[in-house]
């Protein structure tokens, strides 16, 4: 079967060249020597450039390549498996945009469009050093002297409306703003503030007059250190009405809906930090060699990478379901992107973690195995469950939709028609309509409402075929946790403020039922043209990498283990078969090899490859 977004991605990894050569501009020495020195890796976003990377940020209506969120997952998937300062400081420019692609006109799309194609960097402007997740407390804004300024211009107008603002105020942690020429800047535009009182501007700093803003310094972090991480402060900067995206007062919704597409995509990364983590952490067991024999085959380190495989591709599985569903079930996005961007940080933070255990002090040192990889990518990662939203605000958001979401489980309703669509990857998608976005699922969960009729789908097949029994099983216990968990959310559905630390609870309980819930859907609806790839076909087929997932997420829910050590080796071989041809161990088959096999240490494991 033929999956577009991902041959797109084998295109570009292709284009980008072996990363194990240190020739190559985007290699992982580059990286390192770049991290070493805390530099932005601008050489390496030239090489995004020459391929076209922005041109897929941009909607195809505002001029650009982006038809298909999946595709910009499976893009900069491919970017941070690689190295995640270099996916999120190029990445930051389509986080940029959003805004506009939410509310923005036809001109601004068009001339933010070409701005992006032409390399210019965008950023988003949200935080404030003194506010941090509290956008309604945020201080910038057309402050008193901007507003009598207003006046007078009101004054001299006849239709009695300013040409411009003077927006005054600091944003703090804001990732291009020192490199990026244009901001879509959330401001105070009522001076009560309130839900209806920001507006978002979008603020073209090369039209600002000198003087009227400056830099923050670059801020040290302890991973992407060569990202810009800085901020921007404003001192009456003139910017003129054209620049006010949607409606004046409409700043906070647009932001939130935006933050829905920004979330979701932001799976991507950690995507990329699990591939590039679990192959350190196999490559690594290869190698070294432990009591006498190969860490690999010592059976406590096979079932940390066997967990950890089991979460790359349950991680996947999810993140390929969210990207399709922005456009198959867009109305529902607001619980789509809460459970994604708290599920998918802190499980690729726990799978970097165990992997840690098995590296022992390697995964820490910098000079002996894999020049240090890893322990880049473990402090590189744990910032994507800050920005966009940290857990315990998506959380919140969950807990803030308990109501909707107990009455559509009970009542079976919930886009299920699109949660389907999402689940089926041969499905074309719509178009994206920006208008269905929505701040409340108001109907509930697609995904979650066809967990019943995906469950007896399988028990159907299991019947025809017995190697389906444990997944059919482990299924039927995932539908009765799910019924539980509603039960729970349904006593926390009146919680608005002051959420009691059990509703967050819950609503943890509630991803990894929305997870299992997708993961059972797409492997009904997409095993059959899967399960035939040579490549991939043995983890479709019988339900390995479902039985995988299943098991992990009902531990995680306090249920008993699903299978046995048996399914664990069976991935863990798949998973050794991926690396050993080179190719990546991912649930999408696969045109070529992603890149050529690894090059064997010496028996020793003592001599550890530095092509690196």
């Amino acid at each position: 079967m033929e999956h577009p977004p991902y041959r797109l991605a084998e295109e570009f990894d292709r284009f980008l060249g072996d990363p194990d050569d240190p020739g190559e501009v985007f290699s992982y020495a580059r990286c390192a020597e770049l991290d070493e020195k805390e530099e932005f890796p601008a050489d390496i976003c030239d090489r995004f450039q020459e391929w076209g990377l922005p041109d897929e940020y941009v909607p195809v209506e505002h001029g650009g390549r982006l038809h298909d969120y999946e595709q910009v997952l499976q893009l900069v998937r491919t970017v941070a498996r690689r190295d995640l300062t270099c996916a999120i400081g190029h990445g930051k420019t389509y986080l940029g945009g959003v805004c506009v692609w939410v509310a923005g006109s036809a001109e601004q799309g068009a001339r933010l469009g070409a701005d992006i194609m032409a390399g210019v960097p965008v950023s988003l402007g949200l935080t404030e050093r003194a506010h941090g997740s509290d956008l309604l407390a945020n201080d910038v804004r057309t402050d008193d002297k901007a507003s009598k300024a207003n006046e007078a211009n009101k004054a001299a107008n006849p239709d009695g409306v300013a040409d411009h603002w003077l927006v005054s105020g600091e944003k703090w942690l804001i990732n291009n703003a020192t490199r990026g020429s244009v901001l879509s800047l959330l401001t105070r535009t009522h001076p009560d503030g309130g839900p209806r009182g920001f507006s978002v501007l979008l603020v073209d700093k090369r039209e600002l007059d000198e003087g009227t803003y400056r830099h923050l310094p670059k801020i040290p972090t302890l991973g992407i250190r060569g990202a810009d991480i800085s901020g921007i402060a404003f001192d009456g900067a003139r910017v003129p009405r054209s620049a006010l995206v949607g409606a004046e007062g409409a700043g906070l919704e647009i932001v939130l809906k935006a933050l829905q597409l920004t979330r979701t995509m932001c799976a991507a990364l950690s995507l990329g930090a699990g591939d590039h983590g679990l192959r350190l952490g196999l490559d690594f067991a290869e190698e070294r060699e432990l009591y006498g024999r190969r860490l690999i085959d010592i059976p406590q380190a096979r079932h940390v990478l066997a967990g950890a495989a089991a979460d790359v591709l349950l991680h996947e599985a999810v993140a390929l379901v969210a990207a399709r569903a922005v456009q198959t079930q867009t109305a529902e996005l607001s619980v789509t992107s809460a459970v994604v961007k708290y599920l998918l940080p802190t499980g690729t933070d726990q799978l970097l973690a165990d992997l840690t255990g098995l590296l022992g002090a390697r995964a820490f040192l910098k000079d002996v195995h894999a020049n240090g990889r890893f322990q880049k990518v473990e402090r590189d990662h744990r910032i994507v469950g800050l920005f966009d939203g940290n857990t315990l605000v998506n959380l919140n958001s969950l807990v803030n939709q308990f109501r909707p979401l107990v009455r559509g489980f009970k009542r079976g309703t919930g886009d299920t028609a699109g949660a389907g669509a999402a689940c089926d990857l041969a499905t074309p998608l719509p178009p994206l309509d920006p208008s269905k976005l929505s701040l409340v699922a108001r109907h509930g969960s697609g995904v979650v409402a066809g967990l019943a009729a995906s469950v007896e789908e399988i028990t159907r097949r299991a019947a025809r075929n017995p190697a389906l029994g444990p997944v059919a099983e482990a299924a039927r216990r995932l539908l009765a946790v799910t019924t539980e968990v509603h039960a729970e959310m349904e006593t926390y559905q009146g919680v608005l403020a002051e959420v009691p630390a059990a509703a967050f609870e819950v609503a943890r309980r509630y991803t990894l039922c929305w997870a299992g819930a997708a993961c059972v859907g797409l492997w009904t609806r997409s095993t059959d043209r899967l399960g035939d790839d040579p490549g991939t076909g043995a983890l479709w087929r019988d339900g390995l990498w479902l039985r995988a997932a299943l098991d992990r997420l009902l531990v995680r829910l306090g249920e008993p283990a699903a299978n046995g050590r048996e399914t664990g080796e069976e991935l863990l071989g798949a998973l050794r078969a991926a690396r050993s041809s080179g190719r990546l161990f991912s649930l999408l088959p696969q045109r070529v090899p992603e890149r050529r096999p690894a090059t064997p240490a010496a028996p020793s494991g003592e001599t550890e490859r530095t092509s690196c």
